[in-house]
């Protein structure tokens, strides 16, 4: 007899199954096509009544987002439903046909440039879009894209935030976090293993993706530049161009600000890179025996703490990925905003970013992108825009009032978050620029909460805003520091903000003292 969840799914077969749960594929017996579905099973890691209610309100965050997304543009599955049942957590998902690109690569062989080039500039855009969300994906491989059978478009399955939620623990503090680091070993970079990924940690995942599909060896594979524990893989790719090299050579970089600095930035550097005459060859390569020996990509659940034990138990070979790079210590950050992705594979730089349509009845969330823009962006040919006079915007005593307010209140947020020791949320408040910034962070993300965590408390004793306007803020303050020395610290301190149009927030974009 088959499983029929929810009285309504009716269970075909299983897909897969993992520490977290089960993937199935079912039919929706409440549907008049009987339409198939993609159903995840999701199950917490550890059962008591606190946990639940965590895992329960982070599920429904996650299922939010799914659904916005997969609304939204067309290369991530739409979300039909979620679910509780027993304990556990299900997701019913768009069922795509298709095959990954590991299954296309073994029954193909390998891919050539110009194939790559539509690949990565079509992944690009979802990237973008996604992190404009602010997003991480923090799984991507080549078992997570499906080339859908009707377009062939390349489809982003699997987001790695869900399961991550099912990790779910209180820490000593009374605080809920994860326990665990989502991903797959070679394909996830060092900061990523450590419990700190960061948007360029997808964009790295995408490039290594671009090398199996280029050379038919997972990372595992390949060897690692003892100097600097960079990989040596272009060896292996057939009649690959010097820029592409270049391109996928930048996006896996071991030491995240040496990466593109976002996903539009890789996007526009593979645009301004034309492959004519690669255009004109067979869009595969014959296949070759190295892919009998592929090694199979595994989505990995890891303590941070102990993921060297993981990686040196998957390979005795000095070049293991990862590996070589939490030895480096090579931890940073690179954040980056983005928008976008595409229509047809060899026409994905012309076009702007396709959007699903809602059907009448249908209600969507709102997606506030600058679509316009987006339209500009893709476009090959330069258009001439006649721009209308410059006016300046003219701001009401309440608005701002209003503005002054909230970019007070992300001060008082910033430090809270320090305070909790919540740093990947304190360093979200930060702009790109900021966080780029060598003085401040000469190591990124790293140097940020190597200082913080020698500060006990933080105590705002005051804020006053000194000029606001509806794109920048200035707050001039006055701190008081407990460090862990038990030494203490007053200083004033001058913020200046900015606002960001796509979260809608203030971000600090600098500071200096007053």
């Amino acid at each position: 007899m088959q499983t029929l969840l929810n009285d309504r799914y009716q269970v075909i077969q299983t897909l897969g199954s993992g520490g977290f749960g089960e993937t199935f594929l079912a039919e929706d017996t409440q549907m008049p096509s009987r339409r198939r579905c993609v159903v995840k099973q999701l199950r917490p890691i550890q059962n008591n009544s606190q946990i639940y209610q965590l895992v329960q309100e982070r599920f429904q965050r996650e299922a939010a987002i799914l659904e916005e997304l997969g609304g939204s543009i067309e290369q991530i599955p739409n979300l039909y439903a979620y679910f509780q049942a027993n304990g556990q957590f299900y997701l019913v998902q768009e069922y795509i046909e298709g095959d990954t690109l590991t299954t296309t690569l073994q029954k193909q062989g390998l891919f050539n440039e110009s194939r790559i080039h539509e690949i990565l500039v079509s992944l690009l855009q979802v990237l973008d879009y996604i992190h404009s969300k602010r997003i991480i994906h923090r799984d991507i491989k080549p078992d997570n894209i499906i080339l859908r059978q009707r377009d062939r478009k390349p489809v982003l399955i699997d987001f790695g935030a869900v399961r991550e939620t099912m990790a779910t623990v209180v820490n000593s503090q009374g605080n809920p976090t994860s326990s665990i680091v989502i991903g797959t070993p070679g394909y996830m970079p060092s900061e990523q293993a450590a419990g700190r990924a960061i948007y360029s940690s997808d964009i790295y995942s995408l490039g290594v993706t671009a090398i199996y599909l280029l050379t038919g060896k997972q990372p595992q594979e390949l060897e690692i530049d003892s100097r600097t524990g960079e990989i040596i893989w272009y060896k292996h790719g057939l009649n690959l161009s010097r820029t592409m090299q270049a391109i996928i050579d930048k996006a896996i970089a071991s030491h995240p600000r040496d990466r593109f600095s976002s996903a539009r930035e890789m996007l526009e550097a593979l645009r301004s890179h034309s492959v004519p005459s690669m255009l004109k060859t067979p869009i595969l390569q014959p296949a070759v025996t190295a892919l009998s020996h592929s090694v199979p990509q595994h989505t990995t659940a890891i303590n941070p703490g102990n993921f060297q034990q993981l990686v040196n138990q998957a390979s005795g070979q000095k070049g293991i990925l990862v590996g070589s790079f939490i030895i480096g210590g090579l931890i940073g950050t690179s954040v980056i905003i983005g928008l976008a992705l595409n229509k047809q594979p060899q026409q994905v730089a012309q076009e702007p970013l396709k959007q699903k349509s809602a059907s009448p009845n249908e209600q969507t969330v709102p997606v506030q992108e600058p679509l316009t823009q987006k339209s500009v962006l893709f476009n090959e040919q330069p258009v001439a825009v006649q721009k209308p006079p410059i006016q300046k915007s003219i701001l009401s005593s309440e608005q701002i009032l209003a503005s002054e307010e909230a970019a007070e209140q992300t001060l008082r947020d910033y430090y809270s978050a320090i305070n909790s020791r919540q740093y990947q949320t304190a360093w979200n408040q930060l702009s790109i620029q900021h966080q780029n910034n060598t003085k401040s962070h000469p190591n990124g993300f790293n140097s940020f909460t190597e200082w913080w965590e020698q500060v006990a408390q933080v105590e705002i004793q005051q804020l006053t805003s000194q000029k606001t306007s509806n794109q920048t803020a200035t707050v001039d303050s006055r701190l008081y520091y407990s460090m862990q020395s038990g030494r203490k610290i007053s200083q004033s301190l001058r913020y200046f903000l900015v606002w960001d149009t796509s979260s809608q927030k203030w971000l600090i974009n600098k500071i200096q003292k007053n």
